[in-house]
């Protein structure tokens, strides 16, 4: 069976028909993803077993005909925990660590019927845009194995766009859902921050940390989000507002919509090819009823130096917990317990988590707080209220997801402040908490080229309106890499 190309309701429906069995998709998935992941490296563990033997379960049970998620086989980003999986976050600290639970998107996933294949590649603790900072392997792109997949959910978006799963559950901290989703030619969805409950996902930036969907289509997309999102009694930050269907106003297009392009998001450094993308992106709005404008978000400029002065600040103190003792890596040879944790710390974290850690205990010092952390915060305050300010006269935001389109394996890690300004476009819609997703919208050299649409505070809706107004119209997610065992 070849299902590359098939939305989740296509799949859904054979499902209930029983022309497929939920172990017969299972099995099917797992053959492709051991077709192409030797060349592509998105998944760092495949449970086979327990994948096929939940499969078998859900087909004795049978399927569910009202829940379009019944029987389909998904990938997490392994830094959510996954009960009797393992999950290490990318880093040598987690090596071997296997949790006693899943985290509160798997859980929901689960009960709607889904089969967890495995764990998908990511940057170490999801610091970096390239998945190049993975202690364990470099994930590649599957339009071209030479260029990086993006980043920190670098492994759940290749896995999507290779044809190896149809839905894959990445996080977003500074761009991480959309920036791959933009490199890859998928869609990616950032919701608002508290939309999706973050317990059981390895903390980062706990203010700006958000889990999302990755999918080939809008409504696969929406249809994923319906499942994971709503209020959840774990974690304090996740929002009691009422879920809406996500899918309910798919189809009412963008007629009346008042869209803006920011003029700061269209300046210097942007690709050629990325700028003209989201002109025509802009045209074809305009072409389906939609008023297009530009607008301003001046304080958007000291978004990156905002961002990694609270993000790192909030990482210095989510990761004080790995010390070797309560879990994970723990060195041998220690003379004392000071010894335990420089040893642990030194040989468990990557360079890139080390830099962030420092600058992050930096940037908190006695002395130092006012002049960075305090400073950071307040700069953040004006971005929101730039934000607010243009949704009171626009409905969405339509801007480039990334500066460029995907680089080259190697080009830039060694080089961290070039690493950082590729979050210049996907960072401050987490800073605000909004939601963004990312849509392919073009191509450049035959690499995708994504374009995000940003909405209000809990207005995914009308984020997801506008994406399948503009998918319908135009077939660059139809568009897929040749990968062997996919096509």
């Amino acid at each position: 069976m070849n299902y590359f190309n098939e939305s989740l309701t296509s799949i859904h429906e054979k499902l209930v028909t029983k022309e497929i069995s939920a172990k017969d998709l299972t099995q099917e998935t797992l053959n492709n993803i051991q077709a192409v992941d030797g060349e592509i490296k998105a998944f760092l563990t495949v449970d086979e077993a327990s994948a096929v033997k939940d499969a078998e379960q859900i087909d004795q049970n049978g399927i569910d005909a009202d829940n379009g998620l019944s029987g389909i086989p998904v990938a997490i980003k392994d830094n959510m925990l996954t009960k009797g999986m393992k999950t290490t976050a990318a880093s040598k600290i987690l090596e071997n660590f296997t949790p006693m639970f899943d985290a509160t998107a798997v859980e929901k996933l689960k009960s709607f019927g889904t089969v967890t294949l495995g764990k998908t590649n990511m940057d170490e603790f999801a610091m970096g845009g390239s998945t190049e900072n993975s202690a364990f392997k470099v994930t590649h792109n599957p339009w071209d194995t030479t260029k990086v997949p993006g980043g920190s959910s670098g492994g759940s978006a290749a896995a999507v766009a290779a044809g190896e799963v149809l839905v894959a559950l990445g996080s977003d901290t500074g761009g991480s859902i959309r920036q791959p989703a933009s490199f890859n030619g998928v869609v990616g969805m950032k919701p608002t921050y508290g939309r999706v409950s973050r317990w059981g996902l390895i903390a980062f930036g706990s203010s700006l940390d958000q889990i999302g969907p990755i999918t080939r289509n809008v409504q696969d997309n929406a249809t994923v989000l319906n499942a994971i999102a709503g209020h959840d009694q774990h974690d304090l930050t996740s929002s009691t507002k009422e879920v809406p269907d996500f899918t309910s106003t798919l189809n009412n297009g963008v007629k009346g919509m008042r869209i803006g392009i920011p003029t700061e998001f269209m300046s210097q450094g942007l690709d050629d090819d990325v700028k003209q993308t989201v002109l025509d992106a802009a045209d074809e709005f305009r072409k389906l009823g939609a008023t297009v404008e530009e607008v301003s978000l001046p304080h958007t400029k000291y978004g990156v130096a905002a961002y990694y002065i609270i993000s790192s600040s909030e990482a210095s103190s989510n990761l004080q917990r790995f010390d070797g003792i309560r879990y994970g890596r723990r060195a041998k040879d220690v003379k004392n317990l000071e010894d335990l944790y420089v040893k642990s710390r030194s040989e468990g974290f990557g360079d890139e988590v080390k830099r962030r850690i420092m600058l992050g205990t930096f940037s908190l010092s006695a002395g130092f707080y006012d002049a960075y952390f305090k400073k950071a915060a307040q700069v953040r305050t004006l971005m929101n209220n730039d934000f607010a300010k243009v949704f009171k006269d626009f409905d969405l935001i339509l801007a480039p997801t990334a500066p460029t389109p995907a680089y080259g394996i190697g080009e830039d890690v060694s080089d961290p402040m070039t690493m950082y300004m590729n979050d210049v476009l996907t960072l401050p819609v987490n800073l605000a908490g909004l939601p963004g997703m990312s849509i392919p919208a073009g191509f450049s050299n035959g690499l995708p080229v994504g374009v995000q649409l940003i909405g209000r505070p809990y207005d995914e809706l009308s984020v997801y309106q506008a994406g399948n107004a503009f998918e319908q119209d135009t077939d660059f997610n139809q568009q897929t890499p040749k990968m062997g065992g996919t096509n």
